[in-house]
């Protein structure tokens, strides 16, 4: 979890590096778009930016198994810790960016 919401902030930061998408830890089977390399989902080509799923997905993403997958038009989403920061909307246990 840390490793996406650290993500999520450095792309909200402006750092140009959307388009990048990172490997997230591996909890049970990699979401679709991803390929399991040892502890780790690596994406392929075509994955969207996804999360460990914590309920039901925010809007825009899509269930993967024990994931939340983007969707096409989705905003970056992580995990809700309180209140959601700036430039941030409330989506279930999750805070969507507005961009």
């Amino acid at each position: 979890m840390r490793v996406t919401v650290m993500f999520a902030l450095m792309l909200a930061a402006g750092t140009g590096i959307a388009s990048a998408q990172q490997a997230i830890l591996r909890n049970g089977s990699c979401p679709s778009g991803y390929n399991t390399s040892g502890n780790y989902c690596v994406p392929g080509s075509s994955a969207g930016h996804a999360i460990e799923r914590n309920g039901s997905c925010p809007s825009g993403y899509n269930t993967s198994g024990n994931y939340c997958v983007m969707g096409s038009g989705g905003k970056i989403a992580i995990h809700r810790v309180g209140s959601c920061p700036s430039g941030y909307n409330t989506s279930g246990n999750y805070c969507v960016s507005q961009r």
